[in-house]
């Protein structure tokens, strides 16, 4: 068990949550978090946002009953931590752009430290922005949009490679927008899990080839090996 340092409202149904401890993890990755002792039956998969000398941080939506029980948690109360899962984006060097949409800018920010090359940075949201200042420091350049498209200027042609965490519908529009361009494409999938190590199939994929599973597989992939027209038909 873990104690929880902070856990801030810092939007509508948008919570930061502080860890303390000590963390290792890759960019991209996730940990099963769980704050009751029966019910829910399952923990929640949430993304990596950030990772200090002494903490770690998640950036969630309240979107169901786990959710909502996290966001009741107060300093002093205690989580359970189970993590880092997944294989995260890979390690790369060159020219980067990360776009996130909604609370898939979530694991952009630990993306964006870890680096090599600062990378250029574009979150978008509708309604208001949250957080963007933090982004800053690890930013080329920034590029933030409310309530507008953000691809609708983008040029991927320009980036040796994009990674992509946000709606399904943006993740498409993403790798369609990359069709023909010599930039790899990688998409980070956020799905409902029960184990989070590969055992079952709650969290499926439907890649061209054969489905894949979020929690071990990925969750991140290249855009061009997932079947989207299925996806999006779930």
């Amino acid at each position: 068990m873990h104690t929880i340092v902070s856990n801030e409202r810092i939007s509508e149904g948008i919570y930061l949550m502080t860890v303390e401890g000590q963390f290792q993890a890759r960019m991209g990755q996730f940990y099963m978090l769980r704050a009751w002792d029966r019910e829910p039956i399952l923990s929640r998969p949430i993304s990596i946002f950030n990772v200090e000398a002494n903490c770690i941080q998640f950036l969630y939506k309240v979107a169901g009953e786990g959710t909502r029980m996290f966001a009741r948690l107060r300093a002093q109360d205690q989580i359970q931590l189970e993590g880092p899962f997944g294989n995260g984006f890979p390690d790369v060097t060159g020219k980067t752009a990360l776009i996130g949409g909604g609370i898939g800018v979530a694991p952009l920010l630990y993306t964006a430290k870890q680096l090599k090359d600062k990378p250029d940075i574009y979150l978008g949201f509708r309604g208001q922005s949250y957080l963007t200042e933090m982004y800053e420091p690890y930013a080329n350049e920034l590029n933030v949009t409310v309530n507008g498209n953000l691809l609708e200027d983008l040029d991927l042609g320009k980036y040796d490679q994009v990674f992509v965490c946000g709606p399904l519908g943006m993740m498409k529009a993403v790798a369609l927008k990359g069709e023909g361009v010599d930039t790899d494409i990688y998409v980070s999938f956020e799905k409902r899990m029960a184990c989070g190590i590969g055992a079952c199939y709650v969290c499926s994929v439907m890649n061209k080839e054969k489905n894949k599973k979020v929690c071990s597989d990925g969750p991140v992939f290249l855009a061009q090996e997932v079947d989207w027209h299925a996806e999006l038909s779930l």
